[in-house]
């Protein structure tokens, strides 16, 4: 192992949500850097097939384990969380509900955190947040988004459970760092995308009536492959020098929403999708937001000013950090990554 890691490779390594999207894909890259002692912790209902393969496919001696639990049960959290002297946390609620998501994402990173502080070895906690955390809100269109920019300080008002369990749950580990010295990296990807993402972000535009509204015009979508946002994870993990960092991961060459709508037509399947300015759009969400308050709730806060500010005000998003302090770049160029996820998204259309 190289002396610019934390820990040797022969030392053990938990990944919660370790059959996710993202995290089967920091498994694959850990064995790829020659990490040989993995505990992949995964719930017992969990779709093992794509992490079954990725261990049975390395060609080296590993010892990886995978570990069926519960993070809401705190002897599953003991048992998960022993000797393990770097966590990568990628597990969360995907409920749409505000307590369900509360519950499977900052509950269960609480019960993971009472387990990791007793561990005096412990080396480094990486908890997987999402640039779903930002706000946006006094930061003008066009402007510089990276890792200094506000987070949302009443996420409750994004109506968006998602939004809201991330925010506390960074929260969370930040407070374990202030009270118990945690050590911990967090990393917040951006519009991952690659194989096994079956739809196109909302940030590019939304089809919840009927007909796909393109919201992001000339906006640049702030993508990152699949494979490039693990590798940015996983040396978050192991570098020297990244305790009490944040990383916001993005790849290259981001395009713009326009431009990406157009080759996803070309390459997969053409559609109707009507454009709606941002004056327009940001109307709108003021439109649906005063009425939610005026019905006092009757209908769902979804569209509001909060989240328009968040996805379609339209920024500039930087990789510098990641590049300089973990020595990281996008080694999937952006026109490889959308052939690869253009073709996956033609096979399930057929």
């Amino acid at each position: 192992m190289t002396d610019h890691y934390i820990i040797k490779d022969t030392d053990p390594i938990l990944i919660t949500g370790s059959n996710g999207f993202i995290g089967s894909r920091v498994v694959k890259t850990l064995i790829e850097y020659g990490f040989r002692n993995l505990r992949c912790f995964v719930r017992p209902s969990s779709n093992l097939e794509t992490l079954k393969e990725i261990i049975h496919s390395a060609q080296v001696d590993n010892r990886v384990e995978i570990l069926q639990g519960n993070l809401l049960s705190r002897d599953d959290c003991k048992k998960a969380v022993e000797g393990a002297l770097i966590i990568y946390h990628l597990s969360a609620g995907i409920e749409k509900s505000f307590p369900g998501s509360f519950m499977n994402t900052v509950v269960t990173t609480r019960n993971l955190l009472d387990e990791v502080i007793k561990n005096q070895n412990f080396k480094r906690f990486v908890n997987v947040s999402s640039f779903a955390v930002y706000s946006n809100m006094n930061l003008k269109h066009g402007g510089l988004l990276d890792e200094t920019s506000e987070v949302e300080t009443k996420p409750e008002d994004r109506g968006e459970a998602y939004c809201y369990s991330k925010v506390k749950q960074d929260e969370l580990v930040l407070e374990y760092s202030r009270r118990y010295h945690l050590p911990y990296v967090i990393v917040r990807p951006g519009a991952v995308f690659g194989p096994g993402i079956n739809s196109i972000t909302g940030r590019v535009g939304i089809d919840t009536f009927g007909t796909f509204l393109h919201l992001g015009g000339l906006n640049r979508i702030p993508f990152t492959y699949v494979d490039n946002c693990a590798e940015a994870i996983v040396l978050s993990g192991i570098k020297k020098g990244a305790d009490g960092e944040i990383f916001n991961v993005v790849d290259d060459d981001l395009p713009t929403s326009r431009q990406f709508l157009k080759l996803y037509k070309k390459n997969v399947k053409d559609f109707k999708s009507i454009y709606i300015p941002h004056s327009f759009s940001y109307l709108l969400c003021w439109l649906w937001e005063s009425y939610s308050k005026w019905s006092k709730g009757q209908l769902p806060p979804v569209f509001n000013r909060n989240r328009w500010a968040a996805e379609w005000k339209g920024f500039v998003y930087s990789n510098r950090k990641a590049k300089e302090l973990l020595g990281w770049s996008p080694r999937i160029p952006l026109d490889e990554a959308l052939r690869r996820y253009f073709e996956y998204q033609k096979e399930a259309e057929a």
